[in-house]
């Protein structure tokens, strides 16, 4: 006879904590810092930025892996998906039009370039290309410590600063012209928003896969922006709406049995669904009332 399979129970969950508390504190971290980033993804147009450095940061990945075999190096991956980021990110500030190029067309190179560089970099390491597979397609169900420690810190930075220069970078990020007529360091602002959103996402996919923290980096805004809400309660919707995506997704994939990736990306897209039905309820009981 076959052994008999126990289906997932708050119990076996409970007693598997000690287990469970990286991933789920990591999916809590970039899910909320990366849900309120994405307010300005969304509505300064960059969601090919975070596709972009997304795959900067796998690619990041499967070179440390490279160095490691053929070099005898022993950098952590998470730290080569950072560095990666961080280029791509410092790389996307340069202005364009000096090279009569668009931004969208420079993003679009990123984006492929490095797709393809980590696609065929990940090839050649067949030795770990369980890890490989888990960055790109985010299958990974635990954490290495040093990815919570790493993404503690930079998420926690990355909140810290963005609340407290929230008003600069909004108003540098949402009227350019106005925060330049005041004297405000508009290139220094949109610099430390892009190298926010760079560092974050570089940190994250090592962690939780590129296709969630993609999700993370765009969605949470689209959900809050639907509300029709003032702007700091957007972005306080759209960080909860990320904790409640990466925490539910993985909650729902152990329960489930799924993919954790995936089901964090569902979970974050069904948010949306949720904010439309409520924006569409909200229009309905004003046009009754009016």
């Amino acid at each position: 006879m076959s052994p008999e399979i126990t289906a997932p129970t708050w119990a076996l969950f409970v007693e598997g904590w000690p287990i469970f508390r990286d991933p789920l504190l990591c999916a809590l971290i970039a899910g909320s810092v990366l849900g309120f980033l994405s307010v300005y993804v969304v509505l300064k147009r960059m969601v090919f930025v975070s596709a972009a450095v997304t795959q900067a940061s796998a690619l990041g990945v499967a070179l440390t892996f490279l160095a490691q075999i053929l070099l005898d190096t022993h950098l952590e991956p998470v730290l080569g998906a950072a560095i990666l980021s961080l280029v791509v990110t410092v790389l996307l500030m340069v202005d364009p039009g000096r090279l009569r190029l668009t931004r969208e067309s420079v993003l679009g190179f990123a984006y492929a370039v490095a797709g393809g560089a980590a696609v065929l970099v990940g090839s050649r390491i067949s030795q770990e290309a369980h890890d490989i597979q888990s960055i790109l397609f985010g299958t990974a169900v635990m954490v290495h410590p040093m990815d919570l420690w790493l993404l503690g810190i930079v998420g926690g930075l990355t909140f810290v600063l963005q609340l407290w220069w929230f008003r600069g970078l909004t108003f540098a990020a949402f009227d350019p012209v106005g925060a330049h007529v005041q004297g405000l360091p508009t290139r220094v602002l949109d610099g430390v928003l892009l190298v926010s959103i760079g560092l974050m996402v570089g940190v994250s996919a090592h962690a939780l896969g590129a296709l969630p923290v993609f999700a993370f980096s765009t969605l949470p805004a689209v959900g809050a922006l639907l509300l029709n809400l003032p702007l700091p309660w957007t972005f306080a919707v759209a960080t909860i709406g990320g904790a409640v995506a990466g925490v539910g997704g993985y909650l729902m994939a152990f329960f489930r049995e799924d993919s954790v990736g995936g089901s964090q990306t569902v979970l974050a897209g069904a948010l949306v669904a949720v904010a439309l039905m409520v924006r569409l309820l909200l229009h309905l009981v004003r046009g009754r009332s009016a």
